[in-house]
């Protein structure tokens, strides 16, 4: 019994230092524009950034904001969402797009697209800008 508990360890070695993070998956080293929530434009400008950490930034419409992501790709969930707290004409669609990237559960990076998705199907669509 020993023997096979030991060739399992050893058997499972290959595996541990294999990086599952989003960031490995493609979207570390890009600026993130939101192109979309629900398949409709958020009306202002926001940008996120993930690094190889799973330390998440970016920029809202009115703040600057980091998180945690530590669940491994494809899985999505933000921890310790922080913002900045100015004011200004757009917190409506900053609360709208905090909400929404709050709910995401599920990622996946195809190329210069990142998407975020829920179990029930919402969605943000993001692209890559230069």
């Amino acid at each position: 019994m020993l023997r096979m508990t030991l060739a399992l360890a050893i058997l499972s070695l290959p595996h541990c230092g294999k990086d599952e993070t989003l960031a490995s998956y493609g979207a570390s080293g890009a600026t993130w524009q939101l192109h979309s929530i629900n398949d409709q434009p958020l009306g202002a400008p926001v940008t996120l950034q993930i690094d190889g950490d799973g330390k998440l930034s970016g920029i809202a419409p009115c703040n600057s904001y980091t998180a945690t992501v530590s669940v491994p790709y494809p899985w999505f969930e933000i921890k310790d969402l922080t913002a900045t707290r100015a004011s200004c004409a757009l917190l409506e669609a900053e609360g709208t797009y905090f909400a929404a990237l709050l709910a995401m559960t599920q990622s996946e990076v195809s190329g210069n697209t990142l998407i975020l998705r829920t179990d029930a199907g919402s969605e943000m669509v993001f692209k890559a800008v230069e």
